[in-house]
């Protein structure tokens, strides 16, 4: 059963090579199609296209149809093109000509980008809370280990003296900022499309306010053919936020990576978190982070795969497009994975609490020293060319009493602060408001008869 269908057999090949992957990738959106269908068909009752009593049979089905797909037990027919034609196919055998009402005043089109936004606010959801997780396990280990020194780096060579505790701070603050981003996208998505049909709209009276209502939509994006200009534009937006966490995850990984070789030892494993050599007996090599390093810069390279598949492509929709499909859906559960293993072995490495005593990072305290000077009355130039003549002669004592004050510094974290943003910004999203209205619409008692 295809939608479009008319009077003739479409070749095999073709049918097969347009489909593509759609049947497995629509699982992927199954119960958001049931959940927009839902909206729609409440809409279309109230401007007389469907009667009460067809409306309830319908609602009926509809629940019937998205506890299948909750449990698991749901398929799209191999015959079938689509979730939306599968979900139409049966609701028709159900319900005969009734079930063929549901798509009026509507298109692929329309409904597969409404399907797409509502994934999207859902699985953003999931991965907000994801790495709020995270963020809290970033503040914990830097509130436990803030006393603990470590070199800082420059250019990959000894600078200033550092901290554990400033080190995973740094990350925990970075995260707020991928939630901002993250915070933009889910604005531009959470915008109702439905209605805008092919991108022309329609000649039914179409109530588009009520169906943005019924879905917790903050509003509708309003011209209808800038509604379908938002498919690929709001993947490659939501995409850009996703690689922003992954630029995180794989920045820190790599950082762990680095500081877990001997060379460094600020970090270990226990020993069944590692892997060996085949050849060498003494190796305990991070794979699980040099994997995850590698799959987040995989992640980082979707924004640019899915401009380049809508760049110079008119307005109005073309079949490019579901090529998108294919690399995007699959990511948030890339990402939420990735975020997983990282945070459950984060919480098992073990700190090295004695790094700085080691002889070679004396002269990470040479500022402390040129600070000192100054203090005492000179110059930071006459301070500063004093202690490099001292270093260059030998001379050189460090001063590793660090006093670090001010907001953001070795000796003032500032990690409440963190938190609390952390905290404004999920509050931010309300997803409350998305949440009441989707449970409202899968009441089924709540609906029959309205």
């Amino acid at each position: 059963m295809k939608l479009w269908q008319k009077n003739f057999v479409l070749n095999k090949e073709i049918e097969f090579f347009t489909v593509g992957k759609d049947r497995y990738l629509d699982l992927f959106l199954a119960p958001h199609d049931v959940i927009g269908t839902l909206a729609h068909i409440i809409m279309l009752e109230t401007i007389g296209v469907l009667n009460i009593n067809e409306l309830n049979s319908l609602i009926k089905e509809l629940h019937i149809i998205y506890d299948t797909i909750r449990y698991g037990k749901f398929q799209i027919e191999y015959n079938v093109e689509d979730i939306h034609s599968q979900i139409e196919l049966m609701l028709t055998k159900r319900l005969g000509k009734i079930g063929k009402k549901i798509h009026s005043g509507r298109s692929r089109n329309d409904q597969v980008l409404l399907d797409i936004k509502l994934f999207i606010r859902n699985k953003i959801q999931e991965l907000v809370f994801i790495i709020q997780d995270l963020f809290n396990v970033l503040i914990q280990l830097s509130n436990r280990y803030k006393h603990i020194l470590i070199p800082g780096y420059t250019h990959y060579q000894i600078a200033m003296p550092s901290s554990f505790g400033l080190w995973f701070a740094s990350y925990a603050e970075s995260l707020i900022d991928d939630i901002f981003f993250l915070k933009s996208a889910y604005n531009i998505s959470n915008k109702n499309p439905l209605g805008s049909a092919a991108g022309f709209g329609s000649s039914f009276p179409l109530n588009r306010k009520l169906t943005t209502e019924i879905l917790g939509f903050e509003d509708l994006n309003y011209n209808v053919v800038y509604a379908q200009m938002c498919r690929g534009k709001t993947e490659r937006i939501v995409s850009q936020a996703i690689s922003s966490i992954a630029n995180t995850i794989t920045k820190i990984s790599q950082d762990i990576c680095l500081y877990m070789s001997k060379n460094f030892d600020f970090f270990s494993l226990p020993e069944n978190l590692t892997t060996g050599s085949s050849i060498m007996p003494h190796k305990k090599n991070p794979d699980v982070f040099e994997l995850i390093r590698s799959r987040c810069n995989k992640i980082i390279s979707l924004p640019n795969q899915i401009s380049i598949i809508t760049t110079n492509l008119p307005s109005g929709y073309h079949r490019d497009l579901q090529t998108i499909k294919e690399i995007f859906l699959p990511v948030f559960d890339e990402i939420k994975n990735l975020i997983l293993i990282f945070t459950y072995l984060l919480k098992k490495l073990i700190i090295n609490k004695n790094i700085i005593s080691e002889k070679k990072y004396k002269y990470l305290f040479s500022v402390e020293v040129v600070n000192s000077l100054v203090k005492d009355g000179l110059s930071f130039r006459e301070a500063y060319k004093k202690v490099g003549l001292d270093i260059q002669k030998g001379y050189f004592t460090p001063i590793t009493d660090i006093k670090h004050s001010h907001e953001g510094s070795i000796g003032n974290l500032c990690n409440k602060k963190l938190k609390d943003l952390m905290i404004k910004l999920i509050k931010n999203f309300k997803f409350e408001v998305v949440n009441n209205a989707i449970n409202k619409l899968l009441r089924k008692s709540d609906l029959e008869g309205s």
